[in-house]
């Protein structure tokens, strides 16, 4: 019996809490916002120079469908971005949808809402305003038995899912992300199962959305079923910090699993256990 038969045979569901501020790394835009819907949150923000930024729509605004997109054309998105390489593009959508951009040149970075706004600033507009500091990322920490346990974003507000890891004898790792579908509507089980180098601190494993299943007594596994979801890749950067980001092919099984990459930390750890 692998480890994905085991667990199929219950759901433990964890509350993860939000215990800490977000690593500094990015900067976050709500769009839509205000009374109209028709503002970006926070309208500037301020980077360095290989950061992201990372706007997100909640979808079904009373403005409708919007986008973001660079007066200089240097990025438009929405549901992805256009030449994202993703399928994804920055036409107008009035659905959720979360776009994550990167920018490596210094400088000021006008963008706006090609519903309601224009280039110049005019309208439903923001800036993103790129130091000429170049972080340098801190060094990764190797995959080990110590990275086992329950991990969460502490993105403010985003402190409600997350993932539990157990290294596994013979560089072997399992992770099981308690999260939601992209509709709001239902709790979601993704289960990755795979191998990883313990010279690295970056593992990338195929991951599963597990479904069919029922509460007791009504629980039947022959009835389960687990869909190729995509590919889940977790990165650690000291023994308590890390990210996680994923491309993913579920588009047949839902909407909305847009690619993204947010912070993890640390909840918990496993007694017994020693990081590094």
């Amino acid at each position: 019996m692998n480890f994905r038969q085991l667990f199929c045979g219950f759901v433990a569901i964890l509350c993860f809490a939000a215990v800490a501020p977000a690593l500094a790394t990015s900067a976050n835009v709500t769009v839509g916002t205000g009374g109209a819907g028709m503002s970006f949150s926070p309208s500037t923000v301020t980077i360095n120079k290989g950061e992201t930024v990372t706007f997100t729509y909640a979808g079904g605004g009373i403005a409708g469908a919007h986008d973001v997109h660079a007066d200089d054309n240097s990025f438009r998105c929405a549901k992805g971005c256009d030449g994202d390489g993703h399928g994804g593009n920055g036409n107008l959508s009035s659905a959720a949808w979360t776009a994550t951009v990167t920018f490596n040149t210094a400088g000021s970075f006008r963008y706006y809402c090609e519903n309601h706004g224009g280039p110049g600033g005019q309208g439903m507009s923001g800036t993103v305003v790129v130091n000429d500091v170049v972080v340098t990322p801190p060094p990764g920490q190797n995959i080990n038995g110590g990275i086992s346990g329950n991990w969460f974003d502490p993105t403010p507000n985003k402190g409600g899912h997350g993932f539990q890891i157990e290294i596994l004898p013979n560089n072997g790792i399992l992770v099981i992300w308690f999260v939601f579908n992209p509709a709001g509507t239902t709790q979601n089980w993704i289960y990755t199962q795979g191998s990883y180098d313990p010279t690295k601190s970056t593992v990338t494993i195929p991951a599963f959305l597990e479904q069919g299943g029922a509460f007791p007594p009504n629980f039947d596994s022959t009835k389960l079923t687990a869909p190729s979801w995509g590919d889940l890749t977790l990165n650690f950067t000291d023994c308590n910090n890390g990210s996680a980001s994923w491309k993913s092919n579920a588009t047949s099984l839902a909407a909305g699993y847009a690619d993204v990459t947010f912070p993890i930390q640390r909840l918990t750890n496993i007694d017994g256990t020693t990081c590094p």
